[in-house]
């Protein structure tokens, strides 16, 4: 019984240490994010770093790209699985800026942690790859519902329109971050999504 209180508080505890890290990359970046200061937002000594992270930083930084992509999909339900109409899809779309917006997230984490270090690391580009690949395919179940039902042409490319709104994500936010404003955001939203309207 004691152990299984260790145990539950040693996952506690290692799941403090990843969030916190998320936290601190979308703030200052992964070369800003050291172990120290890893260790100063959490509290947390050198050797319990290395007990949940034996690998250090790079393990740290993988556990927290695939914590991310969980907790961004997550964020997205339960209209990322009803994105049967051009309403579902309305709905979608203000809860994602919400989701960022609202937050006080001007930058998606998984894709600041794509241009910050996926080509130095490739079990951590191959996390990311994943992350995006699992969001582009819901979007696209969605663009598949849209055509199936008839709302939209059956030439459209449900890949490809997917592909397209995550650019649109992406650049939005990197435009959003240095205006403090979800227009930016919003407007590329709108511009990817137009396909949809049928």
């Amino acid at each position: 019984m004691n152990e299984t209180k260790v145990t539950e508080r040693g996952r506690l505890t290692r799941q403090r240490i990843v969030e916190a890290t998320g936290e601190q990359i979308l703030a200052s970046g992964i070369g800003g994010t050291t172990l120290d200061t890893i260790r100063a937002a959490t509290l947390t000594s050198k050797s319990q770093l290395f007990h949940y992270f034996p690998g250090g930083k790079a393990e740290l930084v993988r556990e927290v790209s695939r914590w991310e992509g969980e907790q961004l999909l997550r964020a997205q339900e339960p209209d990322i699985h009803d994105l049967g109409s051009w309403e579902s899809w309305e709905r979608w779309r203000i809860a994602l800026v919400e989701y960022y917006i609202g937050r006080g997230r001007w930058a998606c984490p998984i894709g600041s942690l794509a241009t910050q270090a996926a080509m130095s690391d490739r079990e951590l580009e191959t996390t990311i790859a994943a992350s995006m690949r699992a969001w582009r395919d819901a979007l696209a179940a969605g663009v598949v519902k849209m055509v199936d039902s008839g709302a939209i042409d059956s030439s459209v490319e449900p890949l490809r329109v997917a592909t397209v709104i995550l650019a649109a994500i992406q650049g939005g936010l990197v435009l959003s971050q240095p205006e403090r404003s979800p227009w930016p955001l919003e407007a590329a939203l709108d511009n990817a999504l137009s396909p949809l309207h049928g």
